[in-house]
């Protein structure tokens, strides 16, 4: 087992460079699904789950560019595949991000279950309910969710159980719904304020990001 070793007592002084927060990169990438044009995202961290999120969103159709210092553009305005295979997404369970985004945008997204497990073992469950609720349907095939919606439509939410990743995909699927959501026992963490303001400079309308409410006009 390593193990580290500190000997304090000295003074510490100096400065250090910080990465951005993967838990903020992450559902960031996934909402470049929304977008109508390329994104530029600079100061991401250099982790496997980040090179994932590419590796996934390129085999659906996404083309990105990495700057010399670090910045990374990232199109995925049109997406050629709306299948998240499960050979990527059972590394990361925060692929399951791709299908609020997906649904909204294209009206019809496949997603393997994260890490191939059953629906119940994980809040995967928060995340299709409030789904239904702005409309959508969903079936689950073979260790696939399906989902389809002619039109998601805003609603009043709330979630049985506060999840991190629930809370950011509906508010992607909400940012294009028809009318008003209303988001209630909500996750608080720092990324869901992050990708609130990533997609209101993006065009959506949210407020309440980071408080017990969140609120999304439709645009």
């Amino acid at each position: 087992m390593y193990k580290l070793v500190i000997n304090g007592g000295a003074p510490l002084k100096g400065s250090i460079k910080t990465s951005g927060s993967k838990n903020a990169t992450l559902p960031i990438f996934f909402s470049s699904i929304l977008a109508d044009a390329p994104l530029k995202l600079s100061n991401t961290p250099q982790l496997s789950d980040v090179s994932t999120t590419l590796r996934l969103l390129m085999d659906m159709g996404s083309n990105f560019v990495l700057e010399e210092d670090g910045s990374i553009f990232i199109d995925s305005s049109t997406l050629t595949n709306l299948t998240a295979e499960y050979s990527l997404v059972k590394t990361m369970r925060a692929s399951i991000l791709t299908l609020g985004p997906m649904l909204a945008k294209y009206k019809k997204a496949k997603i393997s279950l994260p890490g191939g497990c059953a629906i119940g073992s994980r809040p995967v469950n928060f995340h299709l309910d409030a789904l239904k609720q702005l409309g959508a349907k969903i079936e689950l095939k073979s260790g696939y969710i399906e989902a389809t919606a002619d039109r998601l439509q805003g609603t009043r939410i709330k979630f049985d159980g506060i999840t991190v990743t629930g809370t950011e995909n509906i508010m992607m699927a909400a940012a294009l719904a028809e009318g008003t959501s209303y988001l209630t026992n909500v996750a608080k963490e720092s990324e869901i304020v992050d990708l609130a303001e990533m997609l209101n400079a993006m065009g959506a309308n949210i407020k309440g990001a980071g408080t017990d409410e969140i609120v999304i006009e439709g645009v």
